[in-house]
């Protein structure tokens, strides 16, 4: 085999076969394939895509260029949740308690964030004591014992999709479905779960800005996870607004403790409640997702996620007393109101932006080198469709003397101020299934 016979192939529009695609695949992960042969073939793929045999032999070979997770030795469904990413997306926090709470098993290894702010790992560290380091036996017997444990992703998983998306990221490739597609559900396979509910974000704030691109991405997954022999669903959910009110690590982790309160934000706590019904009916733990759904909304009112929550926390070297008590993590050592500069309902605010102002005020990471400050972030205290007076406090900015100015303007121009009345955003746009 030749990689240049295969990226005329792919040029011309022609399908790769099994045993092409591996041996690409292999190629690009031992150094034998070049990065400017890999770049060309991934331009070819970007304007004459995949079919479905490819994407899912694509995904399955980038799962098994490393480590392949076994949880076998965890007892019941292991279901996994993936998001796209968002601002002020703090679900997994809520989540993961909320479902492990009704006895469905979650393994979740998550990776450190760029941008915005930390990745859920980075904010579970806000927890005094919490530790996301454990062997792959520690993992698996907290999971059996707890139905509950959270580590960072630890060995070789997946290299050549690492390779290849520092690849697309410099050769104008990273946008297209079936790279996008397969880079996440490696990820997913190679982490070990049966079944994968995903969470794709659409609008401002998402990397899929509108809704047919969204369900393009959600449906190319859903069909790569059936293809391979995993239970998949997706949640297509809005990203035209930052998810809940707080913005930034310590703040969103104070936040998702409040939605197993009861508490906390009704859009944080619904989306939490209908991702977490789709993962219980994937575990069997339930015969409808509304009975699953039943399930989760009585562990908050009872109290069983609460109580599932601090238990995780204990059992991963955390301060359980942090539920009660969120003033234990990081505090900012300054709260800047940002006001309305005219009186209005609010129409519009630009998630990119807030995400950029609590970058600026040090709550991400630019480089996987740059260190994060727990602390700080912003809370919104209004968001769309709500009516704001004239000096009225849209947004407070937690923060430790960086970024002030700059976060402060473009928290002002993130909040688009209008004279109607305007509705609320469609939380939930679609559920798509696989086959």
């Amino acid at each position: 085999m030749r990689m240049v016979d295969l990226i005329d192939k792919k040029r011309d529009g022609e399908a790769l076969t099994k045993e092409e695609i591996r041996w690409v695949i292999d190629g690009y992960t031992n150094g034998t394939i070049p990065d400017y042969q890999m770049a060309a073939l991934s331009m070819a793929i970007y304007f004459k895509d995949m079919n479905k045999e490819e994407r899912a032999e694509l995904t399955l070979a980038m799962a098994e260029s490393g480590d392949m997770i076994d949880l076998s030795a965890i007892k019941g469904v292991k279901v996994d949740k993936h998001s796209t990413g968002g601002v002020g997306d703090k679900t997994t926090i809520a989540l993961a308690p909320l479902v492990a709470s009704v006895g469905v098993p979650v393994a979740k290894m998550s990776g450190r964030g760029l941008g915005h702010t930390g990745g859920t790992i980075d904010k579970l560290e806000a927890i005094p004591g919490f530790s996301v380091e454990m062997d792959t036996d520690t993992f698996l017997k907290q999971v059996n014992e707890q139905r509950l444990a959270l580590a960072g992703q630890t060995g070789n998983l997946t290299p050549a999709d690492k390779k290849l998306y520092s690849l697309r990221d410099v050769t104008g490739t990273v946008n297209s479905t079936p790279l996008i597609a397969s880079s996440i559900m490696s990820k997913k396979i190679a982490s070990g779960a049966d079944a994968i509910v995903l969470d794709v974000k659409c609008g401002s704030g998402a990397f899929m800005k509108t809704l047919d691109h969204a369900v393009e991405l959600a449906e190319a997954m859903v069909e790569i996870g059936s293809s391979v022999g995993r239970e998949t669903m997706a949640v297509i959910s809005d990203m035209s607004q930052p998810l809940g009110r707080a913005v930034g690590n310590a703040l969103e982790v104070k936040e998702a403790f409040a939605v197993l309160k009861g508490e906390g934000p009704a859009d944080v706590r619904e989306l939490c409640l209908v991702l977490g019904s789709h993962m219980v009916y994937l575990a069997k733990r339930a015969e409808s997702v509304q009975a699953a759904r039943q399930l989760l909304e009585e562990a908050i009112q009872n109290g069983d996620a609460l109580e599932k929550l601090k238990a995780f926390i204990a059992s991963q070297g955390g301060d359980p007393s942090v539920v009660e008590n969120p003033a234990q993590m990081p505090q900012a050592s300054e709260q800047i109101a940002v006001s309305a500069q005219k009186a209005g309902y609010i129409k519009e605010i630009a998630a990119d932006k807030i995400g950029t102002a609590a970058m600026q005020l040090g709550a991400g990471r630019a480089t996987k080198e740059d260190q994060i400050d727990l602390a700080v972030g912003l809370v919104l205290e209004k968001k769309t469709g709500d009516y704001v007076e004239e000096g009225e406090t849209l947004a407070t900015l937690f923060a430790n003397e960086q970024g002030i100015e700059e976060a402060r303007k473009l928290v002002e121009q993130a909040y688009h101020i209008v004279d109607e009345k305007v509705e609320q955003p469609t939380l939930i746009y679609k559920e798509i299934y696989g086959q």
